[in-house]
Parts: C-alpha cells; sequence; structure tokens
C-alpha cells in the first residue's frame, strides 16, 4: 500500500525546503501547491500542483491526506501587517474552507509562540488560523515556533545571552521559554514527527519546549 501523501501549501520556502528531503527519505509522498511559473523551486522527487494558496479551490488534498501548511510572510516585521492578513490570513482561512467540504486525514500548521508581548499583528493572525482550523474538527497539530535559526536566519542568535538570563529569573521563565530560539534542525524534526503521529482527534499544540526535544524514531 502507498504511503499517505503529505500534501504541502507553502512548502517552497525556507522550512519546506529543509523538511522534504527528509520527508522524502522516510517514505512519504509529497505534493506541493504552488504559484504557476515556480515549479521549477519544488525539490527533487515532489510532485507539483499550480495554484493559489490563497483559494480554497486550489487545496486537492484527499481524506488520506497530511495537509501541511507552511504558508507565511517571509522575514516577518512588526510593519508587515497588512502582509499578514493579506498573505497568512488569506492562506489560513482558505486551507479551512477546503478542509470543511474535503476532510484531511491530519493538518499541520505552522504557527507561532504566542501570547508574546511583541509581532502583536503576526502572532494574532496565527492564533485566528488555529480557531478556523480547530473549528473544522480535522485532527490537526499547530507548531509553535517563535524564531528558527538557520541559514540566512540568524540574526536571533545574538539574543541568546538575554535569553540565559531571562530563563533563570521565575518572573520572565515561562515567557522565555516559550518564546525562545529553534534551529532550523529541530523544527524540521518536530515537523516530521507531527506528520508521522496526528492525534486521533482535536488539536495538539506542540511548543517550542517540545520543538527542542524531539528526537525522531528510525523508520525501516
Amino acid at each position: 500500500m502507498a504511503a499517505p501523501r503529505v500534501f504541502v501549501a507553502g512548502g517552497t520556502g525556507y522550512l519546506g525546503r529543509a523538511a522534504a528531503p527528509p520527508l522524502l527519505a522516510r517514505g512519504h509522498r509529497l505534493t506541493m501547491l504552488v504559484r504557476p511559473g515556480s515549479e521549477r523551486r519544488v525539490p527533487a522527487g515532489v510532485e507539483a500542483v499550480a495554484g493559489n494558496a490563497l483559494d480554497p479551490a486550489a487545496y486537492v488534498h484527499g481524506p488520506d491526506d497530511t495537509l501541511l501548511l507552511l504558508v507565511g510572510t517571509p522575514h516577518p516585521a512588526p510593519w508587515k501587517g497588512a502582509q499578514f492578513e493579506a498573505v497568512d490570513f488569506t492562506a489560513g482561512r482558505a486551507a479551512a474552507t477546503a478542509l470543511r467540504t474535503r476532510p484531511a486525514r491530519h493538518v499541520v500548521y505552522l504557527s507561532v509562540a504566542h501570547p508574546a508581548p511583541s509581532m502583536h499583528a503576526y502572532w494574532q493572525v496565527r492564533a485566528r488560523v488555529e480557531a478556523l482550523l480547530a473549528a473544522t474538527k480535522v485532527p490537526a497539530t499547530f507548531l509553535r515556533p517563535w524564531y528558527v535559526l538557520g541559514p540566512g536566519h540568524r540574526w536571533a542568535v545574538l539574543l541568546q545571552p538575554l535569553y540565559w538570563l531571562a530563563e533563570r529569573v521565575p518572573a520572565s521563565r515561562d515567557t522565555a521559554r516559550r518564546l525562545g530560539l529553534v534551529t532550523l534542525p529541530q523544527m524540521v524534526a518536530a515537523l516530521v514527527a507531527a506528520v508521522e503521529d496526528p492525534p486521533a482527534s482535536g488539536t495538539r499544540a506542540v511548543e517550542v519546549p517540545l520543538i527542542r526535544a524531539v528526537r525522531l524514531a528510525d523508520r525501516t
């Protein structure tokens, strides 16, 4: 029997391109929804489906598929509130609309840690999308990193001494841990683990401490 398919929206970006090789190596079948003309950005071994992630009709997943939602504004910043609404929220709403008429086996959504004392527009949009996805009743996993360190995304490493101090002060410890930094390999491992271990029902949130702790079992 063929492995269940993973249908990916937003897969040609930072995290999607990093996650594709290990998912393929572990036997998953990947299909990526890409804008027409962007098929060349799809990693080798992945099927491409041309479409607009902001349009519910583009989500051609099936009932046995995992729907992996990675659409988002590149390099989020406080002044990108309009883009968060136009891209991040609209794509999440489109996916939720599609799930209401075409349920999937499982939806994995790249959300963000919240609540947070900064980047309000960003995390509030992601929280609203979580609520829309939860309302579909499709089993869902919400991955909630704050910042993922990796190629082209390293400036936040300068904050590590501040995190070290904040985690040692009782009043700021929980916030510092929830908004902690994760590495790209840690994030990829958490994403793969989420795909491979869907909840039986309801929703599951994977926060930064759990993202850091994921260890993938070998698949033979």
